[in-house]
């Protein structure tokens, strides 16, 4: 039998790497976590089994886990790394992907069930950035309620290139009106996706600040979390006014005052 390593270079190309770490083989895949880390894929160095167990040895549950501040995932995210497991033939056992390597089997297949298996279950951290970002709009609209200011949530609005932006908040005072886009996450991993996504938003929407009835723009950062950094506000700040949820009195004067 050909070592592992031979196999793994003939059967996957350049794009896999093959490293001895340990007591295991570690397969070093093209494929990514949405922070950029690569997905490794494990086996035992010295198994004489003729099936042997490919693994990602619990890093993508781990890297999920770091992604959020809840001790636990909900059911419901259970359900869907169950649902991805047998979608791609892959088993979900001791908080690990697995699939087995059998004789005659194709390796490059088996480590790219595991691999696809890995990029949808980090893909559930989506799910923690909904939820963050739903309630932190939900209490910002409570808030405008509060105070008094008039506000439309969730509009969309067409930028220069044609695309259509999602915006959280179109306000309206006396002396401004004013576009709110909330960045809120749990996940540092998720911050710069965000940044740019707003910075993005701006410009493309440009067109909105001339006029005799212009729009302001203010990116209000969710900042009960300590994920952002000093480089994420100033990306934004020559776009937009910048506002902390931390500080409502200031983000209620950028909205009143010309």
């Amino acid at each position: 039998m050909k070592p592992r390593c031979t196999l793994i270079q003939e059967q996957m190309g350049k794009l896999f790497r093959c490293a001895e770490v340990g007591n295991y083989i570690r397969i070093r895949t093209p494929f990514m976590y949405p922070d950029g880390d690569y997905i490794d894929i494990f086996c035992e160095r010295g198994s004489d089994e003729a099936t042997i167990t490919l693994s990602d040895l619990g890093e993508t549950v781990r890297w999920l886990k770091m992604q959020t501040i809840s001790p636990r995932r909900s059911p419901k995210q259970n359900q869907m790394i169950q649902d991805i497991c047998l979608t791609h033939g892959v088993e979900f056992f001791r908080g690990m992907l697995q699939a087995r390597y059998r004789p005659g089997d194709n390796l490059a297949l088996a480590v790219t069930r595991i691999s696809q298996a890995a990029l949808r279950t980090a893909d559930i951290w989506f799910t923690f950035r909904t939820r963050a970002v739903e309630s932190a709009t939900d209490e910002v609209a409570e808030y405008l309620t509060d105070i008094h200011i008039p506000y439309e949530r969730n509009v969309t609005l067409a930028g220069r290139s044609g695309k259509s932006w999602p915006i959280n908040f179109h306000t309206r005072t006396p002396r401004r009106s004013s576009l709110v886009h909330v960045l809120s996450t749990c996940s540092r991993g998720a911050t710069r996706r965000i940044t740019d996504h707003v910075v993005a938003a701006w410009h493309d929407l440009s067109q909105l600040k001339v006029g005799p009835e212009a729009l302001h723009f203010v990116s209000l950062f969710d900042d009960t979390s300590d994920v952002w950094s000093d480089e994420d506000f100033r990306q934004l700040e020559d776009l937009s006014d910048i506002a902390r949820w931390s500080e409502p009195d200031e983000f209620a004067q950028i909205l009143k005052v010309a």
